[in-house]
């Protein structure tokens, strides 16, 4: 295809779901996604959790059969990457010099894993969780008696890996550089938390703990040595430190963006007839008091694409929905509502050691965000404190888990 109405870079969830979107909107003109997945679209989350444990196939976690595609007249190009784009040519160039126009692009492009700076991240053996093929990686040293692992980073990404891997009865030791896991998305609480789930399922998790190389014999990775000078000898290891947004071909194009692009409140880059959504898409976001983030969630990605594909079909409403996530890892599950950026105050309901209870994040005493574990019915009527913006609230009554928090709207 030499052109197409709508060239959508990218097929995660934002890319999928804003293909799904503008035939929902009836959208009668073309499509085509572009991916560098060589795969369908898929969801991303099961790669850490049920994916790696083997307890989901690939079939069961694509975001659409493949026939779907097909019947929705949406073309898929895999396996291929955009390194330019000619925004005054309205056209996108492929890395094989491949030319492709469009009326409408839709930027998709999601992030690269962050990698290690240190001596031997390119080892055999080093892995990221991003794809199918990072985890597919993985598994293949599972199945070829790998052991030892040595997780680094304790993000969301890295504690779930760690979680299925001691599931699946393999000795793991988990590096974080700061002095507590989750330490740029929760409070002190939810950390310490997790951090003694995780140890007391057998992880080895060290905390202020920086990495001086990956060490190596014949090109395979053999362990991991400290800036202590110790040496932790693993199999395999997995590097969970964030991504860097995937958007090098916008900002060369001169799109305005610093931490990904930059968009408006229509997912509008500063260059015409281009949007930008998901994980790559910097906004002034109205649950982080307009402050411009990044927000790396299937749900982000979902309701900008819906943005997107609402905008192009002539039905412009401003990008707004409140943040969520959520992470699984033994038999706690954890649900997140809102942001809690900037708060000054936090509330335990309940009480951890019976791991069910909810962290409540306060600004100027009014609930900004909740950190529900095991605990659906404050993680749903949490959600609902928030989106009505409601103001002070009775503390005592906030921190009885006992009252219900919708009796606080």
């Amino acid at each position: 295809m030499d052109n197409a109405d709508v060239v959508i870079v990218g097929t995660g969830h934002g890319g999928a779901q804003a293909a799904i979107a503008l035939r929902q909107q009836g959208h009668e003109g073309t499509i085509l996604m572009v991916g560098r997945d060589s795969e369908p679209p898929y969801e991303r989350p099961p790669l850490s959790k049920e994916y790696l444990a083997g307890d989901k196939p690939f079939e069961r976690i694509m975001i659409r059969p493949e026939k779907f595609w097909a019947d929705k007249n949406i073309d898929l190009l895999l396996g291929k990457s955009v390194s330019e784009v000619d925004w005054m040519a309205h056209q996108v160039v492929l890395s094989d010099g491949t030319r492709i126009g469009y009326r409408k692009l839709i930027w998709a492009g999601g992030g690269d894993p962050r990698r290690l700076s240190c001596p031997g991240a390119t080892l055999k053996g080093v892995h990221a969780v991003r794809d199918k093929r990072d985890v597919d990686a993985i598994m293949a040293e599972l199945e070829s008696g790998a052991k030892r692992f040595v997780v680094i980073g304790g993000g969301y990404i890295g504690l779930e890996a760690a979680a299925v891997l001691r599931k699946l009865d393999c000795d793991v030791t988990l590096l974080e550089a700061l002095p507590r896991v989750l330490a740029r998305v929760a409070g002190e609480e939810l950390s310490r938390f997790v951090e003694a789930e995780h140890r007391a399922h057998g992880v080895d998790l060290r905390l202020d703990t920086a990495i001086e190389s990956i060490e190596g014999d014949n090109g395979k990775v053999t362990g991991v040595k400290l800036s202590d000078g110790s040496v932790i000898p693993c199999d395999a290891v997995i590097v969970g430190i964030g991504i860097v947004p995937a958007v090098a071909p916008l900002i060369a194009a001169g799109a305005a963006g610093s931490n990904g692009v930059d968009v408006d409140v229509y997912c509008r880059t500063t260059l015409d007839d281009i949007y930008a959504i998901g994980d790559c898409a910097a906004h002034a976001n109205p649950f982080a008091g307009q402050a411009v983030i990044r927000l790396e969630s299937v749900q982000n990605a979902n309701d900008m694409a819906n943005t997107v594909a609402r905008a192009i079909m002539g039905d412009k409403q401003p990008y707004h929905a409140l943040p969520w996530f959520w992470s699984n890892q033994y038999d706690l599950k954890l649900q997140t509502a809102g942001l809690s950026l900037d708060y000054d105050q936090t509330i335990v309901r309940g009480d951890p050691a019976t791991s069910k209870f909810s962290v409540v994040y306060l600004k100027e005493g009014r609930p900004i965000a909740f950190d529900c574990v095991n605990n659906t019915k404050d993680y749903v009527q949490g959600r609902k404190l928030i989106e009505n913006e409601i103001g002070e609230v009775d503390l005592e009554m906030l921190a009885n888990p006992e009252v219900p928090l919708k009796e606080l709207l």
